[in-house]
């Protein structure tokens, strides 16, 4: 670590062309990017990195800033300035600050249903203090839900078997899901088991997001007259455990988001908006609607990259 900046871990995945980086999401790792990857590869110079306090990386206090000048100092180290950033989820996010805060050097932008909860007035038909009152109930379940505790030496048993659930619900390769669960997971010094990030981090995490307002970025950023993709899912929300009322906030939340990207890319030329099949968990359901959406993309934003 030099100052702020934590030396990220990066899987370099080769490859020649135009520059990608690869940003997973929160409480995710570059793992989530094992399937897509290989598909870019034959015309993209192809890295991934786990964010700091994720995976393989260190932690740290976690800001927008500081997560920023570490994907800086990737790209340094690496002498691709130039680099495209992509993301889903919170990546996604990051992708277009980091694309913000670079116009000089960074060609464009593309956020993979990095939407967040939104606005209450984006949940077409629902009363906005309604919303409200449920948005409170789903952001104090996400802090429960990141536990401080360590595990049970043998506590990776059931984290596992979570993981098969997922995968015989979602149609994900297991092995996908248990490479991205092992990489979060270390150990402690009284011997159990840590599941990374700590809760201290998730919840700056939290309140990082909570304080963006997406619509305005992504508007600030095609003024710039950069390509910017936004890819949404096409398929629901799975259901929430506990939360009865998640399926009617989510499909209000759907409508209002397809609207308001609709509305963006008619305004802005440099805007592509497109669904992807798959739910939020795209890059393991779907690698290959993934990169299809990607290459269409960097065919058309990035010189030299549909060779």
């Amino acid at each position: 670590m030099t100052g702020d900046r934590i030396e990220l871990a990066v899987h370099d995945h080769g490859g020649d062309g135009p520059p990608l980086l690869l940003l997973h999401g929160a409480r995710r790792t570059l793992a989530d990017w094992a399937a897509v990857a290989p598909r870019l590869v034959p015309r993209h110079r192809v890295l991934a990195v786990d964010l700091r306090g994720h995976g393989l990386s260190p932690s740290g206090t976690w800001s927008l800033p500081r997560v920023l000048d570490d994907i800086e100092a990737v790209l340094e180290r690496y002498d691709l300035p130039g680099a495209l950033p992509v993301g889903h989820s919170l990546g996604g996010m990051i992708a277009v600050l980091y694309a913000l805060e670079h116009p000089g050097v960074t060609p464009g932008a593309v956020n993979l249903d990095g939407y967040g909860w939104g606005r209450p007035d984006q949940y077409v038909g629902l009363d906005p203090a309604y919303v409200e009152e449920r948005l409170t109930q789903m952001r104090e379940s996400a802090a429960a839900t990141a536990s401080g505790e360590p595990l049970p030496v043998d506590g990776l048993k059931e984290l596992l078997a979570e993981q098969r659930a997922l995968s015989d619900q979602l149609g994900i390769p297991y092995e996908l899901l248990e490479a991205g669960l092992l990489r979060s997971v270390r150990p402690a010094p009284d011997g159990r088991l840590e599941v990374r990030p700590e809760i201290a981090l998730v919840l700056e995490m939290l309140a990082a997001v909570e304080a963006l307002d997406l619509f305005d970025l992504f508007d600030a950023f095609a003024r710039t007259r950069r390509p910017l993709l936004l890819g949404r899912a096409a398929r629901p929300v799975p259901p929430a455990p506990g939360l009865p009322w998640f399926d009617e906030l989510m499909t209000a939340y759907g409508k209002g988001l397809a609207r308001d990207l609709a509305e963006l890319a008619a305004r802005r030329s440099t805007v592509r908006v497109v669904g992807i099949d798959g739910t939020h968990e795209m890059l393991l359901e779907s690698p290959g609607a993934v990169a299809h959406a990607l290459l269409a993309f960097t065919s058309d934003a990035l010189p030299g990259s549909d060779s």
